[in-house]
């Protein structure tokens, strides 16, 4: 199998678990979410061999796609993340807990 072969079947199958990710952050399906972290580390490994300079345009194009996805995706877990922080700080009465002493701070 050819190096150009074997990095399009890597970045399909990035763009797969990209996708089961979203999923997963959508779905707030914890294991799931780390299954597809261990995934996309693992093909991140294979695709770190690949020569930037080689790419044809669709290794290009699933590039940029697989780039996209996953800022799609690192936006969904930061919106997650402050939603659970916010109702974290709706639930306690006082907003940042661990951050107390630098908020006492800037009020004195």
């Amino acid at each position: 199998m050819s190096e150009t072969v074997k990095l399009k079947e890597a970045l399909r199958q990035m763009l797969a678990v990209l996708e089961s990710e979203r999923q997963a952050i959508a779905g707030l399906d914890l294991d799931a979410i780390t299954l597809a972290a261990r995934d996309k580390l693992g093909l991140c490994d294979r695709l770190d061999h690949a020569d930037a300079a080689s790419l044809d345009e669709e290794c290009r194009a699933m590039s940029r796609a697989a780039r996209d996805a996953n800022e799609v995706n690192r936006q969904m877990r930061n919106l997650v993340a402050a939603n659970i922080t916010a109702r974290i700080d709706m639930l306690s009465g006082s907003p940042r807990l661990y951050g107390a002493k630098r908020y006492a701070a800037l009020g004195a």
